[in-house]
């Protein structure tokens, strides 16, 4: 009896922490979004890919560091996570939601076939090279190959930021046709005092995010070991978390017909968390001597490199409608699926 209610305790302990956390993301969402209404796109999604970011790595440190069993890959199952979710789960979201109200949606596929490229990239060096490579036997690298890997990361997405910001911004700013109708959805421009508000809630929001996904953290585990699911899970599950704030607001940029911000957002996620979260990983795996495991199975290549090809198509055209949605979508789904019966 003793032990029954210890454990519905917990259990309403982790349901609490739980609304908690949505409510600390949501906060995190509207602060950001007043920040990006103040410094105006591309700059504003950036904003929220490096707070997603700094979650992403702070849990894959904590975890790292927690020595638990299967701790070395849960960088690599956090990173492919996060590629798979972006790539598939929340542009399929936003153009199927995006399609089904709006019929079809424009961008610029100039900036976002860029940033595919520079995806495909960095996973590849990343999660592939590890699993073909031959100075270490299986997934790993050996500590200069990782050092190597940590600096080239960070180096081509210092270059993306480039592009993005200064040299081609206006790839990554709404087409003509569709600037009335982003500056009609807009409310006017906040003021420098309420900016700054919102830069200081924005960073306490972001401390409650990882200090109560932290806390989740031995739930989540338990919720896995009790459901006999492969430890992959974990990996998908620190993943969701950190791309709820940028996730949620993406869908909203398409449910407004902004389907610019709404891939601005998601392949600046999937970049940052690569290009930023490998390298400090990597730097913390060296200088403590923690063991870290990167290469990611033939399975899971064949999902990665479907996802590229079909996501390079649909980013081609510029426009997009709601088919394109579902085909990623039931990617996504087959890929939640084989992480659990693989």
């Amino acid at each position: 009896m003793h032990s029954l209610v210890s454990l519905l305790n917990q259990t309403w302990f982790a349901v609490f922490m739980g609304v908690a956390l949505i409510g600390a993301v949501l906060s995190s969402v509207h602060h950001a979004e007043v920040i990006a209404h103040k410094t105006g796109e591309p700059y504003g999604t950036l904003v929220l890919s490096i707070c997603v970011t700094i979650i992403e790595v702070s849990l894959i440190i904590a975890m790292m560091l927690s020595g638990h069993e299967g701790a070395e890959f849960i960088a690599r199952d956090a990173v492919f996570a996060t590629v798979m979710i972006v790539v598939n789960g929340v542009i399929g979201l936003c153009i199927f939601i995006g399609g089904f109200k709006h019929h079809e949606m424009s961008f610029r596929n100039e900036g976002n076939n860029s940033a595919l490229a520079v995806l495909t990239s960095l996973a590849t060096f990343i999660l592939v090279m590890p699993m073909v490579t031959v100075s270490t036997p299986g997934p790993d690298f050996t500590k200069s190959q990782l050092a190597f890997v940590g600096t080239t990361s960070f180096a081509l997405y210092a270059a993306f930021i480039f592009f993005q910001t200064v040299s081609h911004r206006d790839y990554y700013l709404p087409k003509a046709e569709d600037k009335k109708t982003d500056s009609d959805i807009h409310a006017d421009e906040p003021s420098n005092f309420k900016t700054a508000v919102s830069a200081f809630l924005l960073l306490v929001s972001l401390v409650v995010v990882v200090g109560l996904a932290e806390a989740l953290n031995p739930a989540i585990e338990a919720g896995v070991k009790a459901a006999g699911a492969p430890k992959t899970v974990i990996g998908i599950a620190i993943a969701m978390l950190v791309l709820l704030p940028e996730g949620y607001a993406a869908v909203r940029a398409a449910r407004a017909n902004r389907l610019q911000s709404s891939l601005n957002l998601a392949l600046g996620s999937a970049l940052a968390s690569i290009g930023l979260t490998i390298p400090t990983v990597t730097t913390f795996a060296i200088f403590l001597d923690l063991q870290i495991s990167l290469g990611i199975s033939s399975l899971n290549m064949t999902l990665m490199y479907l996802s590229f090809f079909i996501g390079a198509l649909t980013l081609a055209i510029g426009r997009t409608t709601i088919l394109q949605g579902v085909v990623h979508l039931i990617i996504f789904f087959e890929y939640l699926f084989l992480s659990l019966v693989p």
